[in-house]
């Protein structure tokens, strides 16, 4: 029973998605519909959090959208998100970023990570 659910699932989820971790500046490409129509709109922020395994796997984005702090959470296998680059990698020793909600200006900026 557990392998069937596991051969279903293996089959649903994407492989062309590249490796998230957190504290990494990401940027999604979300499909919009707007009526009958449908666009493709860019939301750009750091990785605070990373939830889950499998089918069922998500990742937290925030951002600072005109001084306000913005978060959504994005299924990482679904249709909707139709890509996601990895702008840059941020060094961070947090499994959860939850702390960046309190900072503000430079203090809310991850270090880069040597490579």
């Amino acid at each position: 029973m557990n392998n069937l659910i596991k051969s279903v699932e293996e089959k649903q989820m994407r492989q062309d998605i590249e490796s998230i971790k957190v504290g990494d500046t990401v940027k999604v490409h979300v499909l919009i519909k707007e009526g009958d129509k449908e666009r493709i709109q860019i939301f750009k922020g750091d990785v605070i959090a990373c939830h889950g395994s499998g089918l069922g796997a998500t990742f937290t984005v925030r951002k600072i959208s005109y001084g306000i702090g913005v978060e959504r959470i994005f299924p990482l296998h679904s249709r909707m998100v139709k890509k996601v680059e990895v702008v840059r990698h941020g060094r961070v020793r947090r499994a959860k970023l939850y702390y960046l909600r309190d900072l503000k200006g430079k203090a809310a900026k991850l270090k880069e990570e040597q490579q």
